[in-house]
Parts: structure tokens; C-alpha cells; sequence
């Protein structure tokens, strides 16, 4: 399989990239995936989605020593789970080493195990994003009030992550792709009227093909969007893209 990463700062920010992304391995044939979209109301916003990310590589890191070493296999949706409930766990350490506020810890999440040989992935999202399946887009939209993991670290785990109605199973697919909500952002500030429509960024982004020979393949497609079509990315934007070159 061939992974596709790319991380851009929207126009309208300044200082920080407030999205983050992680594409680590969990296992042999399996990857942890994950975007990021810390929370513009938030302090330092940047801070929570990089704290997140940081400690779901690391957490990826450890697991797959461990099965290497023990040489057991989990399925996919009871890692998936323990993952999410390592990353709480470490994260409630944090918070009280640092003494941070909820405030601080606020970030969406779209989280992934993708089993790279057997073409199925389980996800979760807290908060919103976007998920492309060979075509397919199942949006996660809360209308600008999105439940972010910080609010939750207080919460009973097995409950709360029992009432998780975002979670989502896939199978035998071609084209994988996860992204953060700043896909629907990009703009035309030069011409108004020559204004793409959100279905045709996301056709080009996520689903479309050309240049999928270069590792830069998405980048490539940013740019273009930009120095062609004078479409320009306003919110910060994380997406991974994953081709299954068996099936394609």
C-alpha cells in the first residue's frame, strides 16, 4: 500500500498549524492513522492536537514491540479501543503534571488502525472530519460545537466510549482517505465567480489519481489548486490518503 500525507497551514492563520497528523506502525501489517484539528477558541490551540499526536506515535511505538515480542495478535476494534484508552489515560497524566486547563487539551480526532494486508481499517471520530471510502465521503459534522476528547477525560471510559456513534468499519478497499474539516475551506480570493464547488476539491484531493506516482502526490495537488486555479487552503488541513496498489 502507498501512504499520502500532507500538513498545511490555512491562509488565515499566522502563527501555528493547529493540525496535526500521525501515520505510525502498530503491528506488521497494521498502521495507526490519525488527524488532528486543535481548537481555534482553545489556548494555544496548536498545543492539544501536537500533545495528541505525540502520545498516539508513542503509544504505537510501544504496542508494536510489544506484539513482536509476545507475538499476539489483537483485532483491529479491541485495539483500536485500547489505543483510545491509552491515549486518555496518558493524556490525564499530563494534565495534572502541567496542571492544564480542559481549555487547553481541545482537539478533534479521526483515529485509525488500518490492517495493510487484509485491506480493513476500524475508525473513530470525536468531533468532526471527513472520510473517503473509494469514493464514498461520510462526513462527521457537529456544527461548529464539536465534542472534543478534552471534555471527556473525566468520564468513565467504558461508558462513554460504548455511546461513540462515530465509529466506523471498512472493508476491501481501494482508496482510503481521512482528513480534517479544513477541506472545505479552500477559496478563490482572486475570482469569486471561478470558485470550486466543495464536491470538486474534495474529487481532486481524494479521489482522483493523476500524479499518484510521486510520494509528494497530494502536496503536488495543493500547490496546483493554488498556482493554477488560485484556490488556496484558508483553514489549517491535515489528510492522509491511502491507495491499495493490489486493487488498482
Amino acid at each position: 500500500m502507498k501512504i499520502y500525507k500532507t500538513l498545511h497551514i490555512g491562509e488565515f492563520h499566522t502563527n501555528n498549524c493547529e493540525d496535526f497528523l500521525v501515520d505510525e506502525q502498530i503491528a506488521t501489517d497494521e498502521k495507526l492513522i490519525a488527524v488532528l484539528d486543535g481548537c481555534t477558541m482553545g489556548t494555544e490551540s496548536a498545543f492539544a492536537s501536537m500533545l495528541y499526536g505525540k502520545i498516539l506515535r508513542n503509544i504505537a511505538k510501544n504496542k508494536f514491540y510489544e506484539e513482536f515480542v509476545s507475538d499476539k495478535t489483537v483485532d483491529l476494534k479491541s485495539k483500536l479501543k485500547e489505543v483510545v484508552k491509552l491515549l486518555i489515560e496518558e493524556t490525564k497524566q499530563i494534565k495534572n503534571q502541567l496542571g492544564l486547563e480542559t481549555n487547553e487539551l481541545l482537539s478533534t480526532l479521526i483515529i485509525g488502525i488500518v490492517n495493510t494486508k487484509d485491506s480493513k481499517a476500524e475508525f473513530l471520530t470525536i468531533g468532526d472530519g471527513l472520510i473517503c471510502k473509494d469514493g464514498e465521503l461520510i462526513e462527521y459534522e457537529q456544527n461548529d460545537k464539536p465534542d472534543y476528547l478534552g471534555y471527556h477525560l473525566g468520564d468513565n471510559f467504558e461508558d462513554w466510549y460504548k455511546d461513540q456513534d462515530q465509529k466506523l468499519s471498512v472493508s476491501e478497499f481501494k482508496d482510503l482517505s481521512i482528513c480534517t474539516d479544513g477541506i472545505f475551506t479552500f477559496k478563490n480570493l482572486e475570482n469569486k465567480a471561478k470558485q470550486k464547488s466543495e464536491n470538486e476539491i474534495i474529487e481532486y484531493l481524494l479521489i482522483d489519481n493523476k500524479d499518484s506516482e510521486f510520494d509528494n502526490f497530494l502536496d503536488r495537488k495543493i500547490r496546483l489548486l493554488k498556482d493554477r486555479y488560485n484556490h488556496i487552503v484558508t483553514d489549517d488541513l491535515a489528510i492522509i490518503r491511502i491507495k491499495n496498489e493490489r486493487h488498482n
